[in-house]
């Protein structure tokens, strides 16, 4: 890890905590932290200066992150990109990826483990396989999270046009999104 140590990393996180818990941490690793709380932020220090790594909270208070990743590819393209989430989902982890970002990992987690799925040559840190490599079955519980993941993502996040589609009660629909996913 020593070799990417001195360079820069945008840090794109909108919980004042752990941001700042994660700035001392990467601090302390020797790596220069730019703070952004929100995607206007960001896109204000992808232009301001040259980025080495990303680090990206998925969920900027109700605004995703994912369409930063772009700009960041577009201003550095061999740059790392990170996104980091407390409602982990197979439909946006695969979404960040095709969009470019290097790695995904559910929160919480710490600097440590932020910064082996970063510069870890593996992509992917939560995936459904195990350690045959084959598929594990998920639970009914994963199943359903999935499914709404899915349907939300195609409703652009509308939560409304999605609790419709899944023929659920807005309220219902909430309470579940609340809630953080199952493990399997």
């Amino acid at each position: 890890m020593s070799a990417f140590h001195n360079q820069t990393l945008l840090l794109v996180e909108d919980d004042e905590v752990f941001s700042r818990v994660m700035l001392r941490a990467l601090q302390q690793r020797s790596y220069t932290v730019v703070q952004a709380s929100s995607k206007s932020e960001a896109e204000a220090e992808i232009e301001a200066q040259p980025l080495d790594f990303a680090i990206l909270d998925l969920n900027l208070g109700g605004e995703t992150s994912l369409d930063l990743i772009k700009p960041l590819l577009a201003a550095n393209p061999g740059m790392r990109i990170l996104v980091l989430t407390g409602y982990a989902s197979i439909a946006t982890a695969v979404e960040a990826i095709k969009l470019g970002a290097h790695n995904y990992l559910a929160k919480p987690a710490d600097a440590d483990e932020i910064l082996s799925a970063l510069l870890s040559e593996e992509s992917i840190s939560d995936s459904p396989i195990g350690e045959s490599g084959k598929m594990e079955p998920m639970s009914v519980r994963r199943l359903e999270w999935e499914h709404i993941q899915k349907v939300l993502k195609e409703n652009d996040g509308n939560i409304s046009a999605t609790a419709r589609q899944l023929k659920m009660h807005r309220r219902t629909l909430q309470r579940k999104l609340q809630k953080k996913p199952v493990a399997k």
